[in-house]
């Protein structure tokens, strides 16, 4: 497919004899036709024969040869320079298909990576500034968005206090501890041995201590589901802020 038979010094061989067979293709076949060319000898160098001289003549040894006038139409160096060029020519145009292939596909892995990379950051300490207020800005908007509503995530933090709270809660023994033998004897240990007068302070302060320290474990549960929630939402946020992709973690 990229052979070309090119025959040179045809006009040096002996009389009697010639490369028609060849030419023609019979003695040695090519995929494309031979081309017969004509140089300029030494003598014509020395003699300062320009091209176009050597080229006219070589048509004109072509056209006069009886072995090689039936071919004449596809001989010669200008024929050569034709051949060749139409042949470079289609060549390019068969590559252009997977050229622009390739040209698309370089352009869009450009394209997302300069979207990845993001705008080009600030030098200065204003444009720095800036650029973090923007950013944080984003964020908190998406974080927003989270905590409303907009974007899943927020409903887990309301179920947290809508449901696994109170249910925790539920689970309390609460009547037992506010019966009243037990607020009874809540507030006649917490007065001692001075009785109260009007109310008995110290008593409620007691009996609210106790009530605290029952619903702590199930508080402090529903806060660290809460803290744990927001740290996944924080981190879903960072994701899903466009401006942050440019500073991987």
């Amino acid at each position: 497919e990229r052979t070309f038979g090119v025959l040179t010094k045809i006009d040096l061989m002996d009389k009697g004899t010639d490369a028609a067979d060849i030419l023609e293709g019979k003695a040695y076949k090519l995929q494309f036709p031979w081309i017969g060319v004509v140089n300029r000898s030494q003598q014509d160098i020395n003699k300062n024969v320009d091209m176009i001289a050597a080229r006219r003549r070589e048509r004109e040894y072509f056209a006069q040869t009886t072995e090689y006038k039936h071919l004449s139409n596809r001989m010669g160096s200008e024929h050569l320079g034709k051949v060749l060029s139409k042949h470079l020519e289609a060549v390019i145009k068969s590559r252009i298909p997977a050229l622009q292939s390739l040209i698309s596909k370089t352009i869009i892995e450009m394209e997302s990576e300069l979207s990845r990379l993001g705008k080009p950051m600030a030098t200065d300490s204003g444009g720095k500034l800036y650029m973090i207020m923007e950013v944080c800005r984003a964020f908190d908007g998406i974080f927003k968005e989270h905590l409303d509503g907009v974007r899943p995530g927020g409903e887990k933090i309301y179920n947290v206090f809508d449901n696994q709270l109170p249910a925790a809660l539920k689970r309390l023994q609460f009547d037992k501890h506010l019966a009243m033998e037990n607020v009874r004897k809540l507030i006649t240990e917490a007065d001692g041995y001075q009785p109260h007068l009007i109310a008995p302070e110290q008593g409620y302060r007691r009996l609210i201590e106790t009530a605290l320290m029952t619903i702590k474990g199930p508080a402090e549960a529903a806060v660290d589901a809460v803290h744990a929630l927001l740290k996944e939402l924080i981190n879903k946020s960072i994701n899903e802020t466009a401006e942050l992709r440019q500073f991987p973690s």
